[in-house]
Order: C-alpha cells, then structure tokens, then sequence
C-alpha cells in the first residue's frame, strides 16, 4: 500500500528537528561514497529510484578514518542542488584538525546544507581499534555537536547504539554518552543497525531514564546476503542473533529464498518499532534501492503522522 508521506516537510521547515517535532515520521535512507565511476553511477541511480518516495533525508557516509571527507562532500552538496532530498551531511572528528572540521563545516552551510550527522567516527582499523585523535582535532563527538551549535544553526544528529558502541564499559555508561551529547544540543539520534526490537525499546528506556528525551531514529539493514550481514553485525558490534540467523541460513544456497526471508524478517523488525512509537525508520541501503523500496510498499504501519 501507498504510505503517506508528506511531500516535502511541513510549514516549509528544513531541518529533521522540525518534522519530528511537528509529529511527522522521519523516513529515510543512507549511502556510502562510490569508488569508482561505476559505482558512481549505481549510486545515483538508486538516489533517483528513492528520490520518489519523498524521504525525509538521505545521507552520505564518510569512510574510515574520514578518508572519502572530499567525495563525501562533494555528494552531499550536489544532492542539495541537484535533487529535491534533504541531505544530512556526515562529519567525523577522525583524522581532522579543528580547522579542518571548521572548514568542512563553512562547506555545508555554504552549499545550503543545515543538517549535520556528528560522529566521533572509527579508526582506519575499524571501530574496536583504539581512538587516536588528530594532536590539532577533538576526541569526541559530544565536542563535534558543541562545535556546530557555536557555528550555526544547525540541525544536529548523532549517533545511538541499541547494543552500546564496542568501546563502552555497559549499556549504562553508552546511554550517558548519548545523554551528554543531547544536551550539548544534539537535536536526535540515529541508531547502528540492529535485529532486535527490545534492543531498541531498552536503549530509548534507559536514555528516558536519565531525563532526556531526544528523537532515536532505529537504523535498519536488511539481510540480502548472509555472509554480507555478518561481517557488518561483526564490524559495527551489533549481535546477530541465532534466531535470526537459523531463519535466514535455511535457505542457504538459493540467494533469492535468503533475500526474500531477510526483506521480510526486515519489514517485520520496522513494523514492530513504528507500532512501539519510534519517530522513524533509516534505511542503510549500501547503494541499493530495491530492498528499501520493498521493506516500504510491504509495511503494515505508515510513516507518515496520524497512523
């Protein structure tokens, strides 16, 4: 079934702050920069097949250690002049002097872009290798959001895990870390990928707990592939759960089966987060559409506010 949402935000606001307090659901998606012109091409045009289903946002990834700063940019900035989507600008503290970031930053607003993604972000090792902070930049995301509201007003959303990130002490002292970072004015926060849906319910409880009260958007990824799915759960610190996994893996050696139990495994995951009240669902797409779009026509809950 067609969902409703809206066209274009409501009251002509353009920032993801103003939708969700306006009580529309966010729906959006998420893409990595392309290496090479093929890619390049994969990616718009999967930019252009989600571009109809009016999204709230979309967003561009910076890669390890902010290796693709330039190319990543360079994509925001053209989604904002040259299609109708909302870009959320991605930002890492990683590699990056303070002047750096300010001048990463005088890019986005340059270009018109007032919605920033505050990362700490990972290490070219991978994100269970240890930080090391440029000797001239920040050591933590909560300094990259203080950053952006001194230099503007931006739309600031940063970064939630249901299962805490891999470097936390416990669940606990993760939530304080994203409480700490919406009251440095953090506007919401989106999820790492996760299967579970009390994974989510718990994490939003215990920020609750401490008073806060910020937007966490529950970021999914379907499973079209399970040896693809794992190494990503194995790389973000997100458990793949045996349920999960004997349910998928039954069908191991036809990749259509696999696919369609994963989509399916993955509309019922966003169902149940949008019936529990999550304020929106994102999508990372890894430069594909037809998965997202299937999750989307095949929901038995809208999007769009007043479901």
């Amino acid at each position: 079934m067609a969902l409703g949402l809206p066209s274009r935000m409501p009251g002509g606001a353009q920032t993801v702050r103003d939708l969700i307090a306006a009580g529309e659901r966010s729906f959006s998606f998420e893409f990595f920069p392309p290496k090479d012109t093929e890619g390049e091409r994969q990616l718009w045009r999967a930019l252009r097949e989600l571009e109809a289903l009016n999204p709230t946002f979309v967003s561009v990834t910076y890669g390890a250690g902010g290796t693709t700063r330039d190319r990543t940019v360079d994509i925001t900035e053209r989604i904002a002049h040259d299609t109708s989507m909302t870009p959320l600008a991605h930002l890492t503290c990683v590699g990056h002097s303070r002047d750096t970031l300010r001048s990463v930053i005088g890019s986005y607003a340059g270009a018109g872009v007032r919605n920033v993604l505050a990362l700490r972000g990972d290490p070219p090792a991978g994100p269970t290798a240890p930080f090391e902070p440029h000797p001239e930049g920040l050591h933590y995301a909560v300094e990259l959001v203080e950053m952006l509201k001194s230099l503007g007003d931006f739309c600031v959303g940063v970064a939630a895990f249901p299962e805490a990130h891999p470097s936390a002490e416990s669940l606990e002292a993760d939530a304080r870390v994203l409480v700490a970072k919406a009251r440095a004015g953090a506007d919401f926060a989106i999820t790492q990928l996760f299967f579970r849906p009390e994974d989510y319910f718990r994490l939003v409880d215990r920020v609750s707990a401490l008073g806060v009260d910020i937007p966490i958007i529950p970021g999914i990824m379907p499973i079209t592939n399970l040896a693809q799915i794992t190494r990503m759960a194995e790389l973000s610190g997100a458990a793949l759960p045996a349920e999960i996994v004997e349910r998928v893996g039954r069908f191991e050696g036809d990749p259509v089966a696999v696919r369609a139990e994963g989509i399916a495994l993955a509309t019922e995951l966003c169902d149940t987060l949008l019936a529990g009240g999550a304020p929106g669902l994102h999508f990372y797409t890894l430069n594909r559409s037809k998965a997202t779009r299937q999750i989307y026509a095949g929901l038995r809950t809208t999007v769009a506010a007043g479901a």
